[in-house]
């Protein structure tokens, strides 16, 4: 089993769910969350003073999957996420060694 982590633009929160869903897709965690990278935040005009914003806002995706569904989600994310220009976001993947569904016991790919 895998977690698959996207922080992606807030805007694309739908497209990705969308096209997470047509692959088989039906669980995942959306935080709202805020930061930067080499987008490196913006300048904002506020009663008259300039100040910087360095975190932007961003969505970040929590999805545990099967190992098999793994690249499939990986692209669904990544066509759907994409615009083309800075900070479109990342995804990572990591290991997961157990799941447990708190209602009814069942453990690891039952549980997903």
């Amino acid at each position: 089993m895998k977690k698959v982590e996207a922080v992606i633009k807030p805007f694309k929160l739908d497209d990705v769910r969308e096209a997470l869903s047509e692959i088989g897709i039906s669980g995942m965690t959306a935080i709202e969350v805020k930061g930067f990278g080499r987008q490196k935040g913006h300048t904002e005009l506020y009663r008259g003073a300039e100040y910087v914003v360095d975190f932007l806002p961003k969505v970040k995706l929590e999805i545990v999957i099967g190992d098999d569904m793994v690249d499939r989600c990986i692209e669904a994310i990544t066509n759907a996420a994409r615009t083309g220009k800075i900070g479109d976001g990342k995804i990572f993947v990591t290991e997961v060694d157990k799941v447990i569904r708190i209602r009814t016991g069942e453990q690891d790919n039952d549980a997903i």
